[in-house]
C-alpha cells in the first residue's frame, strides 16, 4: 500500500501538477509528472508524491474504489523510480475498470519512462 506520506492530499497540488506537469497518455490513464516540489511547506514529508483522480465515469463507487486501491498497490513499487521531489497526479480512464493490476503496472512504467527521459 501507498504510504500516507506519499499521497497528495491537497488540492491545490493537484492542480498545479496537473497545469504545470507532462503528460503523459496510455491507454486506462493519464499520467501528469512535475518534477519540483510544489509547496514549501514544512510539514511536507520528504519523498515523491501521489495523487489519484478516478472519477464516475470509471464506474460505480465499489468499482472506483477498486481501481484505487490498485493503483496505489502498484505505485508503491514504483516510487523508487521518482525524484523525492516530484508530484505525480494518475487520470483513471474507464477502461481501468476492466484493467489487472498487471496491466495498470505496464501502463504506469511505460508512461513514467516516456516522462522521466524527457
Amino acid at each position: 500500500m501507498l504510504p500516507a506520506q506519499h499521497r497528495m492530499t491537497r488540492s491545490t497540488e493537484f492542480g498545479h501538477t496537473v497545469k504545470n506537469g507532462v503528460r503523459a497518455g496510455q491507454p486506462d490513464v493519464v499520467l501528469h509528472l512535475y518534477r519540483g516540489a510544489v509547496s514549501s511547506d514544512a510539514n511536507d514529508a520528504p519523498g515523491p508524491r501521489v495523487g489519484l483522480v478516478v472519477g464516475k465515469s470509471v464506474g460505480n463507487a465499489v468499482v472506483r474504489h477498486r481501481v484505487s486501491r490498485r493503483l496505489r498497490h502498484v505505485m508503491a513499487g514504483l516510487l523508487t523510480e521518482l525524484e523525492p521531489d516530484d508530484r505525480l497526479v494518475i487520470r483513471a480512464l474507464p477502461g481501468s475498470r476492466d484493467s489487472s493490476s498487471a496491466d495498470l503496472e505496464r501502463q504506469l512504467r511505460v508512461g513514467l519512462r516516456r516522462r522521466i527521459r524527457t
